[in-house]
């Protein structure tokens, strides 16, 4: 008999399938919003409802430079898993206050403070990225984050 997964294992586990939907040539990402083991919203990087995705029209990157001097590359046309997943929730009256994300990978700054904004209190992810831009931001807040190993 297999042996079963761990709750966090499983909620990564939805969280890699919805990622599966992202229009994102540069990467797959997912994120599933949980309250008390019941899944609330869940969310991949794309182009918003109705227009026109990376995968049929290319990507819109532009360059940006950290405080650290950093330079980061995004792209006009995506919207991030974890703010898709927030935008689905209020699209459908669901509050997320004290509830938990699970992300694929670690959320950059801007979706972080978003994060913290919406009352999320504690983050789930399986793989680094750009987790030193959050760790400052981090401290300050209540938030925990925890990496899962899947």
């Amino acid at each position: 008999m297999n042996e079963r997964p761990s709750w966090d294992q499983y909620f990564l586990t939805i969280t890699r399938q919805v990622a599966e939907r992202s229009t994102c040539k540069r990467a797959k990402v997912g994120a599933v919003i949980v309250r008390d083991k019941n899944i609330l919203a869940t969310g991949y990087n794309g182009a918003p409802a109705g227009l026109a995705h990376c995968t049929e029209v290319g990507c819109l990157i532009y360059e940006s430079k950290t405080p650290s001097g950093e330079i980061e590359e995004n792209c006009y046309r995506t919207i991030h898993a974890e703010i898709n997943a927030i935008a689905q929730a209020a699209k459908n009256g669901v509050s997320i206050r004290d509830a938990a994300i699970y992300v694929t990978h670690t959320p950059c700054i801007h979706c972080m403070k978003v994060l913290i904004n919406t009352g999320i209190k504690h983050i789930f992810y399986e793989r680094d990225y750009k987790a030193n831009t959050v760790r400052e931001l981090l401290a300050s807040t209540d938030v925990v984050i925890k990496k899962v190993e899947g």
